[in-house]
């Protein structure tokens, strides 16, 4: 088979949303490769706690690859404690510059309950503009949701639930089962 003719895997949407002193960060659990579910109930949010500092992380793209920069992630705050965004720098940088760490296919959404990050391979570092933040094959769904219920009464993680099961009822590539993690300022 051919590299083009290989389907590629797809899947994941996670959603960082910041209301109310609250920051949750909320991603489905499916994994496909091409118009096969592989798994229903991966794991794509995780809380660290690097020097009893915690930090919820939820990434889209190759598994392999966000864990690597998870564990990477990590040690940047164990350098630097209480220091997301100095972490998250650093860790964009080595992930832009490194030729290892240039093959690395993800993005992470990375939080501290009071800061709220998007992380890239471009060596990005985003903080949202309206405190919403989504990536993934559902992203862009789960954000437009998102946004739209921000002036409401709901809290963070309502919104976040919300947003994610707007995203599952329009992406095939998004499931309804959450992992959801959320972190006080």
């Amino acid at each position: 088979m051919a590299e083009q003719d290989f389907p590629g895997w797809h899947g994941t949407t996670i959603i960082g949303v910041r209301k109310g002193g609250e920051v949750v960060i909320a991603g489905d659990g499916q994994v496909s490769l091409g118009q096969t579910v592989i798994k229903g109930t991966a794991r794509k949010v995780r809380r660290i706690s690097p020097g009893g500092y915690d930090v919820v992380c939820g990434f889209a793209g190759s598994t392999a690859d966000a864990f690597t920069l998870l564990e990477r992630l990590e040690k940047k705050l164990e350098s630097t404690p209480g220091q997301l965004q100095r972490a998250a720098v650093d860790l964009a940088k080595d992930w832009r510059t490194d030729k290892y760490l240039q093959k690395l296919e993800a993005f992470l959404i990375v939080s501290d309950g009071k800061d709220l990050y998007v992380i890239t391979g471009a060596g990005d570092v985003l903080e949202p503009e309206h405190d919403v933040t989504a990536i993934g094959s559902g992203g862009n769904y789960a954000l437009a949701a998102a946004r739209a219920l921000m002036d409401s009464d709901m809290s963070a993680e309502e919104i976040a639930r919300r947003a994610m099961g707007i995203a599952a009822d329009i992406c095939v590539y998004t499931n309804g089962n959450l992992t959801v993690e959320s972190l006080k300022a």
